[in-house]
């Protein structure tokens, strides 16, 4: 990326945008609900998506380590977690409005990875992860081309990262002139004509 707060943010800032719609749009009666994801509701699936792509944004910003606290944390069960969400995701987002977060190597604990290259990744997670919520709540998820380019090439270079830590399961066969972003949701392992929760697709 050859200037990545030029090239990337402002996906990161859309998806952030549209995290937040699609949150403000889950009814505490469908928390119990299922997904897509085998062994997750809705409740364990929010809070992942509401820890990874919000605090965890910012964290990874800042170059700090998710605190205990937050990694264990039930964000569903504050009535206005949508909105705590939406405001997390707003700090997050001023975090990666500096084009020197973008540069050098964020420490993962295991090991590194360019900052850049990571908020890719975290933009592909509130893109899927989004999606997920939007699916198993009735709901529709919105992203631009230019996103959805992003979220592809992301799950493509990283595909097989993710299924080792069963993150993903197989790919979906699609056609080859579909959507970009369903070609991206069908090779992260998830059917993007399935309109209710159902079928395994990893995490």
């Amino acid at each position: 990326m050859s200037d990545p707060h030029k090239n990337v943010y402002p996906y990161l800032v859309e998806c952030a945008a549209e995290a937040a719609r699609v949150a403000r749009g889950v009814r505490s009666e469908q928390l119990p609900g299922p997904t897509h994801c085998p062994s997750w509701d809705v409740r364990a699936l929010v809070n992942h998506w509401v820890l990874y792509t919000a605090h965890g944004l910012e964290h990874r910003a800042l170059r700090k380590p998710l605190p205990e606290e937050l990694t264990a944390r039930d964000f569903t069960a504050d009535p206005d977690w949508a909105q705590a969400y939406a405001d997390q995701l707003d700090r997050a987002v001023a975090a990666w409005d500096d084009p020197a977060v973008w540069e050098g190597e964020i420490d993962l604990g295991m090991a590194t990875m360019p900052a850049a290259e990571l908020a890719a990744m975290i933009v592909k997670e509130a893109a899927v992860h989004g999606w997920d919520v939007a699916t198993a709540t009735g709901q529709e998820y919105r992203i631009s081309q230019g996103a959805a380019r992003l979220v592809l090439d992301v799950v493509e270079t990283h595909g097989d990262l993710y299924r080792q830590y069963d993150g993903f399961a197989d790919p979906v066969p699609v056609p080859d002139d579909s959507p970009v972003f369903e070609r991206a949701l069908a090779a992260s392992g998830r059917d993007p004509r399935q309109t209710a929760a159902g079928g395994r697709v990893g995490h």
